[in-house]
């Protein structure tokens, strides 16, 4: 086709060149305009019938060409080459025809002269560019089928498990993963080839090794199978570059009169931290906004249980000393605005008539409304606190109103999403949101790309392309992803780098169990058991290539501090792991066990001699995350795979040795695969 129009353009030129008058070149180019727009049809139509349904796929950020040293896409490429080389002559010769009919000329007299037209300049196509597509189409072919018989059967089902919160602790009367009963746990450390793969910090793209892993990030290293910079490094870079101020979205904030700042209130650098809080509002106050409220949700999850006035007092202190600025409201991340995966709106509600409405229980300052809080409930911990506004001369402080900017200065997206929602879409029936009032919002960032939330943002989210689900569909891999509410959209969302939605929808099946509505410690086991049940129900269907699970039981319960509750979280955990094992076992699957960051492995607080913090002679619970690396074992029934010898590895890891182990190439800018052939 190409080499078609390349020569009615030479011929076009040529009479030029031999000084033919340009009405007769014109009239040459205009006699040959059908079989030219006809060719030009047959160039757009091929490689849209090469890829048949796939003009998505090329959106995933993988190129399929990478892979053609593997059969399975030898095989699909000769195939497309042969599919688009005939179906588009095809469909470019009809058009030749139609438009010789339609596009009569003085070339022509009949019909039978457009159909010898058509013919003879459609059958330089024919014979140029078909002939040579086919070649590389059945040479594929070829390579494909001489590869395949040694192919057969040594790709088998490769199934992922996440322990989330199970990290490798000191392994004493402090780590309750040491303390449970796990028997198929140990019998795998023990039998199976394992190693200890760092979680957290740098190796997980956040700024330092000081900073704990979390599941968002740790999703997220596993499915973009490299180290991606996280939203707490990319906030501290564009504050520390000033670029975040040149932002549009906050041009727009800073012409408000009023400025309101809702978020996480501490240090975690999980979801938030309060060094952003204090550079947004130093910044905002020094380009000229007079009215400055924060809304502070206090943590007690990614910090000690009762720290909130680590906080909130030295910011009351600081805001004092503003031209107008305090605390307006608050409440524990687990009670009001938090929610994520819609699992509990009514966060959502309370959140927002707490912030926006100013109902709440009434005080004079946030500091005391904690100190009463505590006082009113010595075992409620930051995360559980009720919602509490303050109040001068006997009014709410800070009320949202019309014309007001709102910035959700949380960096991490899953429990951000649902109060942007309520600032912002014109359509939310989720809860009664009374008077809205019409608002500037802006995010820290953008919480979900394919959604748009919010619209407006201060610093762009980390891009992650070329993820392990983007390179499984393109390998035409059946995949199902499985997790109760709390962790459902880890192992979608976050796998896929952030992104809403199935990759490939014909290739894919999330399920989702939904999470029970209640304090975890409540009931430890979750939603294990039902998350287990899905799994082995999915490989025993074999319609799957790769299933990945993940049990949230032992990052939930330890969160609520409750060291009984967590070991038996993490025993339900063990149970459910040897019920996988029995699967893999019968399917011939292989079975990879691993976490996204440590937590139940650290349930005290320590001081820097590694002793237990005392707290009225009681051992001080730790409610967030570990810096513990986290185990990574392989189970292979058929005894083909072990352990490469790979070196301080992370997380990301994971990513690599799926795609290996299902016989898909890896990007060169992959971590490395964590096993090698047995022999």
């Amino acid at each position: 086709m190409w080499a078609t129009v390349a020569w009615y353009t030479v011929a076009v030129w040529a009479m030029k060149a031999v000084d033919a008058p340009f009405s007769e070149a014109f009239s040459t180019f205009y006699a040959v305009r059908a079989p030219v727009v006809g060719a030009l049809m047959g160039i757009l139509c091929s490689p849209v019938f090469a890829l048949g349904y796939q003009p998505r796929r090329l959106r995933l950020g993988h190129d399929e060409g990478r892979d053609l040293f593997n059969d399975d896409a030898r095989l699909r490429h000769g195939l497309r080459l042969l599919r688009g080389a005939f179906v588009g002559q095809l469909v470019g010769a009809a058009a030749t025809f139609a438009l010789l009919f339609l596009w009569p000329n003085e070339m022509q007299n009949t019909r039978w002269d457009a159909l010898k037209w058509g013919f003879t300049f459609w059958g330089l196509y024919w014979y140029m560019f078909v002939p040579a597509a086919a070649a590389a189409g059945a040479l594929s072919v070829l390579m494909a089928m001489r590869h395949r018989v040694r192919k057969e059967g040594s790709v088998r089902p490769v199934v992922l498990l996440i322990m989330d919160g199970v990290g490798w602790g000191r392994r004493d009367d402090t780590d309750a993963v040491c303390v449970a009963n796990t028997p198929n746990l140990d019998r795998l450390i023990g039998q199976a080839p394992w190693t200890l793969l760092k979680a957290h910090g740098t190796a997980v793209g956040l700024p330092s090794d000081a900073d704990m892993g979390n599941s968002e990030v740790g999703h997220n290293a596993m499915g973009a199978g490299r180290v991606v910079d996280q939203g707490a490094k990319l906030v501290d870079e564009a504050i520390e570059s000033g670029k975040i101020w040149t932002s549009e979205a906050w041009k727009a904030l800073v012409a408000c009169k009023t400025v309101h700042f809702i978020g996480l209130l501490s240090d975690g650098n999980v979801h938030s931290h309060v060094k952003h809080l204090r550079a947004l509002l130093a910044r905002a106050e020094a380009d000229g906004v007079k009215h400055l409220r924060v809304h502070a949700l206090t943590d007690g999850r990614d910090v000690s249980a009762r720290s909130a006035l680590t906080w909130i007092t030295p910011l009351e202190e600081e805001l004092s000393r503003y031209t107008d600025a305090c605390i307006a409201s608050g409440g524990g991340r687990m009670h009001i605005t938090m929610d994520r995966y819609e699992a509990d709106w009514s966060m959502v509600a309370r959140g927002w008539n707490c912030h926006v409405h100013g109902e709440g229980r009434p005080f004079a300052s946030a500091t005391e409304a904690v100190e009463t809080l505590y006082a009113d409930d010595p075992k409620v911990d930051d995360q559980w606190l009720p919602a509490f506004v303050i109040h001068r001369d006997g009014a709410p402080a800070g009320r949202i109103g019309d014309g007001d900017g709102v910035c959700f200065f949380n960096f991490r997206g899953d429990r951000a999403i649902e109060i942007a929602r309520a600032f912002e879409d014109d359509k939310l029936d989720k809860f009664d949101r009374g008077q809205r009032p019409s608002v500037v919002f802006a995010g820290m960032m953008q919480y979900d790309g394919d959604l748009g939330v919010p619209r407006r943002f201060l610093v762009s989210p980390p891009t992650i392309d070329r993820t392990v689900a983007g390179a499984m569909a393109c390998a035409g891999l059946r995949t199902a992803a499985i997790a109760e509410t709390q962790k459902y959209g880890h192992v979608t969302y976050f796998w896929n780098g952030n992104r809403s939605g199935k990759v490939e929808p014909e290739l894919e099946e999330y399920l989702e169990v939904p999470s029970d509505v209640i304090p975890f410690d409540q009931k430890p086991r979750m939603k294990a058991v039902e998350v287990t049940d899905e799994a082995v129900e999915a490989l025993g269907t074999r319609r799957y290539d790769h299933v990945r699970i993940n049990l949230a039981n032992g990052d939930m319960v330890g969160h609520t501090g409750n060291f009984g509750a967590t070991v038996r979280a993490v025993e339900c955990v063990d149970e459910c792991l040897g019920r996988l094992e029995e699967a893999c076992r019968a399917q011939n699957a292989i079975l990879l066990v691993t976490a996204d960051h440590g937590n139940a492995d650290e349930m005290y607080e320590l001081d820097k001699a590694g002793k237990p913090v005392l707290v009225d002679g009681r051992r001080k619970p730790r409610t967030s995350h570990s810096l513990n690396p986290v185990p990574f074992i392989l189970v292979d029934p058929a005894g083909e795979w072990t352990l490469a010898e790979e070196k301080d590895a992370g997380i990301a890891s994971v990513g690599a040795t799926l795609l290996h182990l299902l016989g898909v190439a890896r990007p060169a800018d992959y971590a490395p695969s964590l096993v090698r052939r047995a022999r």
